[in-house]
């Protein structure tokens, strides 16, 4: 508990010793009297903020001590130790400012940081104040009082990672269905493209072929006549082939007597001649291909022609036509297999709303009996604080599960009746500022 307070040179105070004895010490006074300034020199010694301004004029600097008599086994002495600051049952915090706005801190008389300062004050002393009870008063704070109140965090928790593992199933639900749809659309044109496609059955190199064969069957006529005068060379008496087979066999009829002379001349003759009937088969290769049906040409070209048809339709090269054929198959392929994973995705995403509703309605109920417990409790402190009359009510509004969140499907906040037989309301609009601080310090009282 706070023993003593000490003030030195703080705004208007030049020397005050206070001491305080167990139970309620009320200081009184009527507006102006210097209840904040004693206010906000004992929040100096805790660890508040510090102003030159708090500095009685005149003096250099100005001192605030605060004399705390403790249980030995309060946490605050486990915080002193871990900072290298021994102390047993009586704790001494200092604060001095100066008038140039540098400030000092001690705890039992060793300098330490404000930041101590202010970690040690926040474990001794809680001030309670009308601008300070934001929290208490904004009902968007006041789920997390009930659910830290009745231990139900661990259960707050869980629901929201069941809302996150919802939503996340619910958006990839979504944008499966997005793609599916997009899919669907387009499948009456794929099928189409395949069907044409497939009747055509375009192959790889086929329009360089095609190209090809057409340039030789345009010219074919020409062309197997050069074919023909060539092979007339190579073929029949008193062509150059026959002089030589002829030149070869006399050579062959000397080569007993000749030695190895005549077999080089001989091994040379046979590699012409090697040549040459090589030469004669390629160029009657190359006739029979000049020979064609008259409605070859025709069928070439319209086979050529569709395929560089189709292949502009369907802005691709035309040797690219049968890897569209791929491409396509795969997308109707992706199409029935995205709806296998659609309904897969479907059957998620229900299973995770379940499990959040599971869990939120859970929580509800952890939430009701909290809130009927907790306005029991503040009642219990109306009383004593002149507030008999007065009732403290938990209003738990529960949602709609599409309207629920992250934080469950309940809506709660705090409401008052100042006297019975009237509306309950909400803390800030129902209670006077006398009454509002009387409520929130039972509230507070409950919550310690």
């Amino acid at each position: 508990m706070l023993a003593a307070l000490s003030i030195r040179d703080i705004v208007l105070i030049d020397r005050l010793d206070l001491e305080f004895g167990k139970g309620l010490s009320a200081l009184t006074g009527e507006t102006g009297a210097g209840k904040s300034i004693l206010l906000d020199a004992f929040s100096l010694a805790i660890g508040a903020r510090g102003d030159a301004s708090l500095v009685r004029r005149g003096a250099a600097q100005g001192q605030v001590t605060a004399s705390f008599d403790l249980d030995p086994s309060h946490p605050v002495f486990a915080l002193l130790a871990a900072n290298g600051i021994e102390g047993e049952d009586t704790l001494i915090l200092r604060r001095v400012q100066g008038a140039d706005g540098r400030s000092r801190a001690f705890i039992n008389d060793i300098g330490v940081s404000v930041q101590l300062l202010r970690q040690v004050g926040q474990a001794l002393v809680e001030i309670h104040g009308q601008p300070d009870d934001r929290a208490l008063i904004d009902p968007s704070g006041h789920r997390d009082l009930v659910d830290a109140f009745g231990g139900l965090s661990g259960e707050a928790a869980r629901v929201a990672e069941a809302y996150a593992a919802w939503q996340g199933a619910e958006a990839e639900r979504a944008r499966q269905a997005s793609e599916i749809a997009a899919s669907r659309a387009n499948a009456d044109y794929v099928s189409h493209a395949l069907e044409e496609l497939h009747l055509l059955n375009p192959e790889r190199g086929e329009e360089e072929a095609l190209a090809s064969r057409r340039q030789l069957m345009m010219h074919a006529e020409k062309i197997a006549a050069e074919l023909n005068e060539a092979l007339d060379a190579l073929q029949g008496e008193g062509t150059d082939g026959a002089r030589l087979a002829a030149a070869l066999r006399r050579i062959e009829r000397q080569a007993s007597v000749g030695g190895a002379v005549l077999a080089l001349v001989a091994e040379a003759l046979e590699r012409v001649l090697a040549e040459t009937n090589t030469a004669r088969a390629r160029i009657e290769e190359a006739l029979a291909l000049t020979a064609f049906e008259p409605k070859e040409l025709e069928r070439a070209e319209e086979r050529l022609f569709a395929l560089r048809a189709l292949a502009r339709k369907h802005k691709v090269m035309t040797d690219d036509l049968p890897v569209l054929v791929d491409r396509l198959e795969a997308e109707l392929a992706a199409l029935d297999q995205g709806e296998t994973r659609g309904s897969e995705l479907t059957r998620a995403a229900e299973a995770a709303r379940k499990a959040y509703e599971t869990l939120a309605l859970a929580l509800s109920e952890g939430r009701k009996q909290v809130g009927a417990r907790l306005d029991e409790e503040v009642a219990r402190e109306l009383a004593p604080l002149k507030l008999d009359r007065a009732s403290f009510l938990t209003s738990i509004e529960t949602l709609a599960l599409a309207d629920g969140g992250p934080s469950g499907i309940d809506r709660i906040a705090f409401f008052v009746r100042t006297n019975p037989g009237t509306e309950p309301g909400p803390l800030m609009k129902v209670a006077s500022g006398g009454e509002l601080a009387r409520f929130l310090l039972a509230l507070k009282v409950v919550l310690a």
